[in-house]
């Protein structure tokens, strides 16, 4: 016996079944409260939370604070509703189908005061969203439980363990897309100091590096179902390169779809690889290189430097310029270190 759905039932489960997918594919992010204003010309203002006495453009991503010298890994976005004290009410919501990666509920141990880290893939990438100075994280939500994009998690807020704090006029949550560097992260950290805490293990901030959010979601809603996350990241200017005579580290594996082909280390064999780092020090580019194509024993060189991108974007300070001769500062030898631990 066979069962079938009326013509017109079957067409609007069509037409419902269509539509999701085609926003699925189009949007694997969304904003993460209802507030809209940054796809409205001229609206920066409705939609960023600026520092004492700047801007805007100092709530948005990359070298924004400190006249360009100092990094900020998200973006800042404003409230739209509060309480009769002026606090904050607006949901915070998952911005991606995924799973809880890390709540933090203990506002004092970070700067981020009560944050969760949620895990997703997208296009065949293992991203994280960060979502930080909540007032509340929804009880229920602990490592492994699975969220819906758009499902709230939370409520905006304004903890933080920082001596200024943050104003009621400043109210936000602070949002970002992470890629994960290593999970060995703890063991390199204790290693690298020995004098420092780590109240976070492998979801402290340095171990996740941070894409513009801003950037993602104009490319999502200009270019629709032809965006590709591994495209938007391989076409990333490049400040640097840098060559590490290592053939198994962690980043290889959950980041192979940015690995680009090479047929002379496919021939000859990989004696190690090539990473076209951004500014923010992700490899946006891995390339495979072979013994032939590469010179010197030290377990990774500075091949290259975009001096333009590094004018452009100096905050990160992974290189620098001495006696003419361009080198990784002790900050860009700590990332690759992590990179390839």
């Amino acid at each position: 016996m066979t069962f079938s759905l009326p013509p017109a039932m079957q067409a609007i489960i069509f037409i419902l079944l269509t539509s999701f997918t085609r926003t699925s594919i189009a949007e694997p992010f969304q904003l993460p409260t209802a507030n809209r204003a940054i796809f409205e010309r001229g609206s920066e203002e409705k939609f960023f939370v600026p520092t004492t006495g700047k801007t805007w453009t100092s709530g948005t991503f990359g070298c924004v604070r400190s006249d360009g010298r100092q990094f900020h890994e998200g973006l800042d976005i404003r409230c739209l509703q509060r309480n009769k004290r002026g606090e904050p009410t607006d949901p915070v919501m998952a911005s991606s189908d995924g799973t809880v990666a890390y709540v933090n509920r203990k506002p004092s141990l970070s700067n981020y005061g009560n944050y969760i880290i949620l895990r997703h893939q997208v296009d065949g990438l293992e991203v994280y969203t960060t979502y930080a100075h909540l007032s509340e994280i929804r009880t229920d939500l602990k490592p492994g439980v699975t969220v819906k994009a758009g499902e709230s998690i939370g409520i905006m807020g304004r903890t933080a363990n920082t001596r200024e704090g943050i104003s009621k006029e400043r109210a936000h949550v602070h949002f970002e897309i992470n890629l994960f560097v290593n999970e060995g992260f703890p063991a390199w950290y204790k290693k690298q100091f020995p004098d420092q805490r780590n109240d976070h293990s492998q979801w402290n901030g340095q171990n996740l590096l941070g894409l513009d959010p801003l950037q993602i979601l104009l490319d999502q809603k200009h270019l629709g179902s032809k965006f590709n996350l591994v495209q938007h990241i391989q076409q990333q200017p490049v400040l640097c390169r840098v060559f590490v005579r290592n053939t198994d580290f962690p980043w290889l594996k959950r980041y192979a779809p940015l690995i680009r082909a090479n047929p002379a280390a496919q021939k000859d064999g990989v004696a190690g690889y090539e990473l076209a780092l951004n500014f923010n020090g992700i490899p946006v580019q891995i390339t495979p290189k072979s013994a032939t194509e590469v010179s010197g024993k030290s377990k990774f060189q500075l091949l290259s430097v975009n001096e333009a991108e590094q004018r452009e974007h100096p905050c990160r300070k992974l290189v620098i310029k001495r006696n003419g001769h361009w080198e990784l500062t002790t900050a860009g030898q700590n990332l690759v270190q992590l990179l390839t631990y």
